[in-house]
């Protein structure tokens, strides 16, 4: 499987990393518009334990706005996710999804253009956390 996302394993706990990422993101112009407890879910879905996980829908306004006026039907990417869990060593593991391998992926012009832009916005947030 082809891994589509930026991916940096923390020296971190996974509590430290999830306090940390959104002041991140936030330095790089983008807000948490949602967040997914993974966790919480799959045990009230499936009573199913789980290892600490939460999706993070970033966004950064005025690039979701060019994109969506370059392409009406990018918005089935939007918000650009980003992943905190656990690993087995207990560290957190932060990756985002790399808009060059899902965005710029089919299109070309100015997604490509902006795909660009937000995977280095988003390299240097994560580069930023350690």
């Amino acid at each position: 499987m082809t891994f589509i996302g930026i991916r940096r394993r923390l020296q971190c706990s996974y509590d430290e990393a999830l306090a940390r990422v959104p002041e991140a993101l936030k330095s790089e112009g983008f807000g948490v518009l949602t967040e997914i407890d993974v966790k919480e879910t799959l045990k009230k879905k499936l009573d199913v334990d789980f290892r600490r996980y939460k999706i993070l829908g970033a966004c950064n306004p005025p690039f979701a706005h060019r994109a969506l006026q370059a392409d009406l039907e990018i918005g089935m990417l939007l918000p650009c996710n980003v992943i905190i869990y656990e690993g087995d060593d207990g560290r957190a593991v932060v990756s985002a999804v790399d808009p060059v391998q899902t965005m710029a992926a089919q299109a070309g012009g100015e997604i490509k253009t902006l795909a660009d832009e937000v995977r280095t916005k988003l390299t240097r947030v994560l580069d930023s956390l350690g």
